[in-house]
C-alpha cells in the first residue's frame, strides 16, 4: 500500500549571507501524524517551517504539501494549512474576537460558521473572558492561545505549530493538547516544533532532528529513541557533551567552601 504524504521536501537549502541555515533538508511527512521538528537554537527549525509554509523562499530545493507545490501555487497551499509561527505578528488593534471574525472571513467561511466555530475556539482555549479586549492588551500566553484559534478556525489538513506551547498555562495545555489529538484522529497532520522534549515524545509519533541545517536522525519515535528518552536520543543526534559540574564548584556557595576546609583539618 502506497504511502500517502502530507509534506515532500527535498534539498532544501537557505543562506542569509555566508551563513548556510539549511544545508540540504530532506523530509517525508506521513499523512495523518504527529510529527515533531526538533533541533538546538540555531538548527534551522524555524527556518525550514518558513519555507515549507511559504513564508521564505528557499534558495533551492522543493516543498510538496498535500501534493501541491508550494511555490508554484502557493494560495492554494496557504488555503489549506494552518500556522502558528514562533514569532508573532498579530492585528494588535482588534479584539481577540474580531480576530478570529477577519480570519474567517479572509478564508471565506460563512458567517454561521465562523461565529460558531470562534465560540468553541474561544471557550476551549480560555479565552472568553478576554475576548473583547485588543489583541494589543494580551499576554504572551493569550496571544499563542488567539494565533492558534485563527490557525485552527478553517479545521487546515496540515497544521505548523512553532513552540505552540511556550507562556501558556498548565490547564490550557492540556486543552490544546486535547485539541490537537482530536485534529490528528480527523486525518489531519501536525508538524511540531518545541524544546521540551517530554512534550514532543509523548505527543508525537514521528521525529526528525536538524542540526546545523542537516537532518542528523529521522524516523518514527520508537526508532530514534529506542529504549532511551527522546533528551537522550536527542544530546547524541546532535553531538552534546555532559556538562563537567566540578569546573563550577563555586556554584556551591558555601557549603563546597565548608566541605573544602573539612578535607584539610
Amino acid at each position: 500500500m502506497s504511502i500517502e504524504w502530507a509534506v515532500q521536501v527535498q534539498g532544501l537549502h537557505k543562506c542569509f549571507g555566508d551563513k548556510h541555515a539549511v544545508a540540504g533538508v530532506d523530509l517525508a511527512v506521513p499523512a495523518g501524524t504527529f510529527y515533531g521538528l526538533l533541533g538546538p537554537n540555531g538548527a534551522g527549525k524555524s527556518t525550514t517551517l518558513s519555507m515549507i509554509t511559504g513564508l521564505l523562499r528557499p534558495d533551492a530545493g522543493s516543498v510538496m504539501v498535500s501534493g501541491m507545490d508550494v511555490w508554484a501555487d502557493p494560495v492554494a497551499v496557504k488555503a489549506s494549512i494552518g500556522v502558528v509561527p514562533e514569532t508573532l505578528l498579530l492585528f494588535e488593534r482588534l479584539s481577540g474576537r474580531e480576530l478570529l471574525d477577519y480570519v474567517g472571513r479572509l478564508r471565506r467561511l460563512d458567517r454561521n460558521t465562523v461565529t460558531e466555530r470562534r465560540e468553541q475556539l474561544l471557550d476551549v482555549l480560555g479565552l472568553t473572558d478576554e475576548a473583547d479586549k485588543l489583541v494589543a492588551d494580551f499576554s504572551q500566553g493569550m496571544r499563542k492561545k488567539i494565533s492558534l484559534a485563527a490557525a485552527l478556525l478553517h479545521a487546515p489538513r496540515v497544521l505548523f505549530l512553532d513552540e505552540p506551547f511556550e507562556s501558556v498555562d498548565p490547564i490550557s495545555v492540556r486543552h490544546i493538547r486535547t485539541l490537537l489529538d482530536t485534529l490528528v484522529h480527523g486525518g489531519a497532520t501536525i508538524i511540531f516544533s518545541s524544546h521540551v522534549m517530554a512534550t514532543v515524545q509523548s505527543l508525537c509519533d514521528h521525529v526528525t532532528i536538524l542540526d546545523h541545517g542537516l537532518v542528523v536522525a529521522s524516523g518514527t519515535m520508537a526508532a530514534v529513541c529506542g529504549d532511551g528518552s527522546l533528551e537522550d536520543a536527542f544530546a547524541t543526534a546532535v553531538g552534546a557533551e555532559n556538562l563537567d559540574a566540578a569546573s563550577l564548584s563555586w556554584l556551591a556557595g558555601q557549603r563546597a567552601i565548608e566541605v573544602e576546609a573539612d578535607a584539610h583539618d
